[in-house]
């Protein structure tokens, strides 16, 4: 490649990453690049964080430092988020809608091992009211339903469960917020009729045993139970 066409591709390339760049900046107040030349962490000129982010926490207090990344929507987390050691280990998975916990969340440890697992119920804005459940007082029993006007939220709703060695070991179940008491297993007992037992015949060796130690209180040998 002679010298005048290793200038043409240079200038042709700043040229382009001038226009991309003058792009960005008409798009966002704030914004990084990564070395691939992607756009992350980028706040827009309403001042909401937007597209993909990448937030590094330091060690603090003796917590261990951090690694998140995931999407903004309008300011708000939205869809996958996951979170890493500063080594690369994965230690969770989270979706969030609108800001809110929403769905399956998962979360290892340092080993790589599943933890446990929550469910979580986050605020859908294409449904503007929402129906929840009413418990009464101690029992944990539904006795009512009400629909109110929904709110950006997020509760606990579903199955949580807590894992050991690749094992379900516990499991909570959730509604609303509200732990619901799993109901203690019906325990069914069936009488059985009462069989009198078979007539043993004894042998003549057994009767002649009994004769011989009858009236003795304990018998060398015997088993007395």
């Amino acid at each position: 490649m002679t010298f005048l066409m290793k200038h043409k591709l240079h200038f042709i390339v700043c040229f382009l990453f001038l226009i991309f760049s003058q792009n960005i900046f008409s798009q966002y107040k704030e914004f990084k690049l990564t070395q691939y030349g992607d756009t992350i962490n980028a706040i827009n000129k309403e001042g909401q964080k937007v597209g993909k982010w990448v937030i590094e926490t330091s060690e603090l207090r003796g917590e261990p430092g951090f690694v998140e990344e995931g999407i903004y929507k309008k300011g708000e987390k939205h869809g996958y988020w996951r979170k890493y050691s500063t080594l690369g280990d994965l230690l969770s998975v989270e979706n969030y809608i609108y800001g809110g916990k929403a769905g399956l969340q998962q979360y290892f440890t340092f080993l790589g091992d599943l933890e446990h697992e929550e469910t979580w119920k986050g605020y859908n804005p294409d449904a503007p009211y929402d129906t929840i459940a009413v418990y009464g007082t101690g029992s944990g029993e539904i006795v009512d339903y009400k629909i109110v006007k929904a709110q950006p939220y997020s509760v606990k709703d579903g199955e949580w469960r807590y894992y050991e060695a690749g094992r379900v070991t516990r499991t909570e179940q959730w509604s609303n917020n509200n732990l619901v008491n799993p109901k203690a297993p019906k325990v069914t007992t069936s009488k059985q009729p009462y069989v009198k037992p078979e007539k043993v015949d004894k042998t003549p060796t057994m009767m002649d045993w009994e004769k011989k130690h009858k009236g003795k209180k304990y018998v060398e040998g015997a088993t007395h139970l």
